[in-house]
């Protein structure tokens, strides 16, 4: 992967393929390759005539770790989305993000909407306005001797994943309590790009995905069938629905 420096800290990204650029965001305790790589999102996008541009977020893959809560406010994770596409010299993109990343992807559509050319928000519907519970159990999770002292459920599935991707266990403990905050249903009633919420129909985690596509003007909500948060990642009909979307938007 390359790399830069968005403001102090260290970006891993890639950049493959032509076209109309796309950058996507990944989900908490995921990366560039485990969310677009290993699900075939990156060789299906290219394949489709897609510059598609994938950070590793601050925290997780190859990036920069940081151990303040602080370090981990959506507005900061936002700016590297954005300091990354200057860094590229890209203007304007089309925008993906999945559960965390979605929540970043939106923050940046309705906070810098010149740099949005189409938004795609998947694995988060009402969650990203009501917060998401359970950071605290997750951090408790992350930050336990091992796995076998971590709580059940949930909690330790994250811990299982993340040790499974090698994660920083720290960093994302840090990570799950900043990056949680919520974005103000005013916030994005303002984003004016073409918007695609698509959420698994048996997604306990994400909230209502199409009551926040009746918040975002002319969003399209798109119902991911028989998949919960983890297998909707990389279903085939999200995938084919992205594509089409892309194909169509202005």
């Amino acid at each position: 992967m390359k790399h830069f420096r968005s403001g102090t800290v260290d970006i891993a990204f890639l950049d493959e393929g032509a076209g109309h650029p796309i950058l996507l965001i990944h989900g908490f305790a995921s990366s560039a390759r485990v969310n677009w790589v290993e699900t075939s999102w990156l060789a299906t996008l290219t394949r489709s005539g897609r510059r598609v541009i994938a950070l590793d977020n601050r925290g997780h893959g190859g990036s920069g770790k940081l151990y303040s809560v602080d370090d981990y406010r959506i507005p900061l994770m936002a700016g590297d989305s954005r300091n990354l596409l200057d860094h590229l010299g890209i203007a304007r993109a089309d925008v993906m993000g999945y559960s965390m990343g979605g929540r970043i992807a939106a923050f940046l559509a309705a906070t810098a909407p010149d740099r949005v050319r189409s938004l795609i928000v998947g694995g988060i519907g009402m969650a990203m306005v009501h917060g998401m519970a359970g950071g605290e159990e997750i951090a408790a999770a992350l930050t336990a001797p091992d796995l076998a002292a971590a709580p059940h459920g949930m909690a330790r599935g994250y811990r299982t994943f993340a040790e499974r991707t090698g994660s920083d266990l720290r960093a994302l403990a840090a990570c799950v309590l900043g990056s949680r905050d919520a974005v103000p249903a005013a916030m994005l009633a303002r984003i004016k790009a073409p918007t695609l919420v698509a959420v698994g129909e048996e997604d306990e985690v994400a909230g209502s995905g199409a009551e926040l596509a009746k918040i975002i003007p002319g969003a399209v909500f798109l119902p991911i069938p028989r998949r919960d948060h983890m297998l909707a990642t990389g279903d085939r009909v999200f995938k084919e629905a992205v594509v089409a979307f892309l194909a169509k938007r202005p």
